[in-house]
C-alpha cells in the first residue's frame, strides 16, 4: 500500500484543504455560508486526513474503507463549495471553480484507486 506516490498524494489533498481554507476566508458571511463553509472546512480536511489514516492501514480491507470515505468526502466537499454563495464577490469565481474541479479530479483519483484495490 506504501508508494511513492502516496506521499504525492497526501500533499496533494493537504494542498486542496488549505486552499480551501483559503478560499473561505474571503467569502462574505451570512447566515448560509456560515454553516456551509463550516461543513465545506470539515470535508475537505477530512480527505487529507482520511488519506494520511489509508496509508497507515492494517490491512487492504482498512486501506479501501478509508479511501471510500476519501471519496465520499470529496463529493462533499464538491456539494458545498457549489452552496457557497459569492454573488457578491465574483473574483472569487475562479478559485471556486479550481477548487470545485480539484474536488472532481480527487474523486475520480479515489474511484480509481478503489477499483485498483479490489
Amino acid at each position: 500500500m506504501n508508494n511513492p506516490t502516496n506521499f504525492d498524494l497526501e500533499n496533494r489533498t493537504f494542498l486542496f484543504a488549505k486552499a480551501v481554507r483559503s478560499y473561505c476566508k474571503d467569502v462574505s458571511l451570512n447566515i448560509a455560508n456560515a454553516q456551509d463553509i463550516k461543513q465545506v472546512i470539515r470535508s475537505s480536511g477530512s480527505v487529507a486526513a482520511n488519506y494520511i489514516e489509508a496509508n497507515e492501514s492494517l490491512s487492504k480491507v482498512d486501506f479501501v474503507y478509508r479511501i471510500k470515505i476519501c471519496r465520499k468526502e470529496a463529493k462533499e466537499t464538491k456539494l458545498w463549495l457549489n452552496l457557497i454563495d459569492i454573488n457578491d464577490r465574483p473574483y472569487l469565481d475562479d478559485i471556486k471553480s479550481k477548487l470545485i474541479d480539484e474536488a472532481g479530479q480527487l474523486t475520480l483519483i479515489f474511484n480509481a484507486i478503489i477499483k485498483k484495490s479490489s
